[in-house]
């Protein structure tokens, strides 16, 4: 091959946007609603092995519970775990033992 056979440039379609490719954590300058689950797009579990956060019963919670504490839209997945009572699994770093404690002091705390 010659030197003349190389491109010089690169290709037009060398670069893909992450935003199109729905790549979490990145976002449009514009702030977009997607709806009301719109923040499980940049949930950590959505990148994780799902088994983690649905244990068999007895398991750890512990690995699940870690990846939440570093997770941006914890708050947004704990609301909506308490909101639609959520029976299984690990949902804003509490195991459903763990969110039925916290709703039922939520109503105590509401009732006084």
């Amino acid at each position: 091959m010659t030197a003349s056979q190389y491109r010089s440039e690169a290709p037009a379609d060398w670069f893909v946007d992450p935003v199109d490719l729905g790549v979490p954590g990145v976002r449009p300058d514009e702030p977009v609603d997607d709806g009301a689950l719109s923040w499980q797009s940049d949930a950590l579990c959505a990148q994780t092995d799902p088994e983690a956060f649905f244990p068999e019963k007895g398991g750890s919670t512990r690995d699940a519970k870690r990846i939440c504490t570093t997770c941006a839209v914890r708050t947004e997945c704990l609301e909506y775990a308490l909101q639609n009572d959520e029976r299984f699994g690990i949902w804003g770093g509490l195991s459903e033992r763990e969110r039925r404690r916290l709703k039922r002091a939520q109503q105590e705390q509401q009732a006084s």
